[in-house]
């Protein structure tokens, strides 16, 4: 069943839910029926995921040159049979980091509020605490994970509260030198949310929501969900450490620690506000705007572009592009961007060919040891680049990464 198939359906939904302050009521945006027809294999790939158990649900949403499709499939979870829909909530885990983190931190550079060769203690003096040469870590360094920061930390286990989690994250000592090796960082995304609220004088939710989810008019995208909304929310994991199923809480245990805000994760979305935000990123590649959108921050191209630093790595500033086996698949240009989430999220998008490609999935659910989740991202990104662009090549073939 395709989302032209449920729109009727779910706007009843949507209405009925609002009148019990349930999440917001928006109108589900308009759907192509000839894409839907072209993405049927796609579609295949969505369900056959489902079928084998590599999650309970997904939803998949695309975005060519205007054109948009959505479609869901499966269920909720193990106890819920509600089938996925475009205005599905999901724990976005990483994709916080650049739909949130990142788009901040071009806004303040835009705006003179951050210098990207501004080594990190000059917004927070105490970074300096720690082994290592700390004082010789950026801000670019931060976005590029090659600050020399440990990947990550158990601050649920290590400190109490929100402020307490973020004192243990700064003064961590480093793992290797600024610049050295690139080294996916949770920890440098929890330093570049807190300079980011140091310069602002807010918290990281409320700068997201005044700063990008209202004037984007992303209704269903925010932090710290109301429980209003846990009906319309896919379940995550039986989490051991707060001993219950997650439902519209935070996964990940640091962000949870954090109260629920952090750069480098606890933002929630549906793939319907996931595409508006890839689409608004794609025109911000391309130097352009959105019609009834606010212009992206100059140099956002700049942004997505792989930065070769340190040499090999795949990453932009915030975003990360193809390199060998990719959730990007094999057939998106070299030049695309995107990022991932460790619940099982990804947006790609490619400017080359006007393309936006959201997964959204709790493959978490009921547990992360879920190994068959494997390339499942990369598999449906060409099923969607194949059914759109039949003679393009992979980009190994081309010269490309």
């Amino acid at each position: 069943m395709t989302r032209i198939a449920s729109c009727a359906a779910w706007a009843v939904v949507v209405a009925t839910a609002a009148c019990q302050s349930g999440p917001p009521s928006t109108a589900p945006i308009p759907v192509s029926a000839p894409l839907a027809a072209r993405l049927a294999p796609a579609v295949r790939a969505v369900d056959s995921a489902v079928a084998a158990g590599t999650f309970p649900g997904a939803v998949v949403a695309v975005s060519i040159r205007g054109e948009r499709y959505v479609y869901g499939s499966g269920r909720l979870g193990q106890d819920d049979p509600t089938r996925p829909d475009g205005q599905t909530v999901y724990d976005m885990a990483s994709l916080t980091k650049v739909v949130a983190l990142t788009t901040l931190a071009m806004m303040a550079v835009d705006e003179g509020r951050l210098d990207l060769d501004a080594p990190v203690v000059r917004y927070l003096p105490r970074f300096a605490t720690g082994l290592g040469a700390k004082d010789r870590v950026t801000v670019r360094d931060l976005l590029l994970h090659d600050s020399g920061m440990h990947a990550h930390r158990p601050l649920w286990l290590q400190a109490r509260g929100r402020s307490g989690a973020i004192h243990a994250a700064l003064i961590s000592d480093l793992d290797t030198l600024p610049g050295a090796r690139m080294v996916y960082s949770d920890l440098g995304a929890i330093t570049l949310a807190t300079i980011l609220e140091s310069v602002y004088g807010k918290r990281i939710d409320k700068l997201f929501a005044e700063r990008v989810a209202r004037p984007l008019l992303l209704h269903r995208t925010r932090y710290l969900p109301p429980t209003s909304w846990r009906g319309v929310i896919a379940p995550t994991e039986q989490d051991p450490w707060r001993g219950r199923m997650l439902r519209g809480e935070v996964h990940d245990e640091n962000a949870s620690r954090l109260g629920g805000a952090s750069g480098h994760a606890g933002l929630f979305s549906d793939a319907e506000d996931a595409l508006r935000f890839g689409e608004w990123a794609l025109a911000g590649a391309k130097g352009a705007s959105v019609e009834g959108a606010p212009p992206p921050p100059k140099g956002f191209t700049t942004w997505t572009v792989r930065q070769d630093r340190p040499v090999g790595s795949s990453r932009g500033l915030g975003w990360d592009t193809p390199s060998g086996i990719s959730s990007s698949g094999t057939i998106m240009s070299a030049r695309s961007f995107g990022h991932t989430g460790f619940t099982g999220t990804s947006l790609w998008i490619d400017p080359t060919r006007d393309v936006v490609i959201v997964l959204l999935t709790n493959r978490v659910h009921p547990t992360r040891n879920t190994p068959q989740f494997g390339q499942i991202r990369g598999v449906v990104a060409d099923a969607v680049m194949r059914a759109l662009f039949p003679d393009a090549m992979p980009r190994s073939a081309t010269g490309g990464n």
